[in-house]
């Protein structure tokens, strides 16, 4: 689907910088990188939230719908920021979409999907031809365009995140994109492969059961147990 970009400026060892965080606020010795990552550990285990405040994370979200990225942008803990690629000066003339997997696999459904899209487009330069500014035709682009983003979270943001988007009752395009941002900042660092894999997972592993009213059935109900 569409692709992340870490951005250098993103924590490359995020345990280890929660480690000497908390080290200067307990008289630690934070110039041993060893103990730094067991003091970080330690944090994480101890369910210590506000010391992943301190981990940056900076990417580009590229290729994915506007629709998604609006859904991207209710997770507003931590104090994140991110720039959109502005619908008033770019040429959105032939703009790229997304097709959902269920009208992708339906051969009509994907030709009236596909001449809706065209529709729209040929509409919007007809728009532009009788002198109408761009920033007022966009009006008319549809959420299942795709967009870039430029983003900026902390830990704490994206493991909160993470335990509502990979639950499998999330909007399926929001679970493929949060599948990318864990593989791309796996490939960033080991210590981030560690935090995908133990800290980022749905809210029925944090809570030992399922909360939502339509399960999927992967955890039991609260008044099952």
């Amino acid at each position: 689907m569409g692709t992340i970009t870490i951005l250098s400026s993103t924590t490359r060892n995020p345990i280890s910088t929660i480690g000497e965080r908390a080290g200067v606020c307990w008289g630690a010795d934070i110039t041993n990188g060893e103990k730094n990552y067991k003091r970080g550990m330690d944090c994480i285990l101890s369910n210590h939230g506000r010391t992943m405040e301190y981990v940056n994370v900076e990417m580009v979200l590229d290729g994915y719908s506007a629709r998604v990225i609006r859904e991207w942008y209710t997770h507003i803990g931590g104090s994140p920021s991110r720039l959109q690629a502005s619908t008033r000066y770019i040429n959105y003339k032939n703009f790229e979409y997304v097709t959902p997997e269920s009208i992708n696999r339906n051969q009509e459904a994907k030709e009236i999907w596909t001449q809706l899209m065209d529709g729209i487009a040929a509409s919007l330069q007809k728009l532009e031809d009788c002198g109408i500014p761009r920033e007022d035709s966009a009006m008319g682009l549809p959420l299942g365009m795709t967009t870039k983003v430029v983003d900026k979270r902390n830990l704490r943001n994206l493991m909160d995140m993470s335990h509502q988007r990979m639950c499998s009752r999330a909007y399926w395009e929001y679970r493929q994109l949060f599948a990318d941002v864990c593989r791309a900042l796996a490939e960033y660092s080991e210590e981030w492969k560690w935090i995908t894999e133990h800290l980022f997972c749905p809210k029925c592993d944090v809570l030992g059961y399922c909360p939502e009213k339509k399960s999927c059935g992967r955890k039991p109900k609260k008044a099952e147990e």
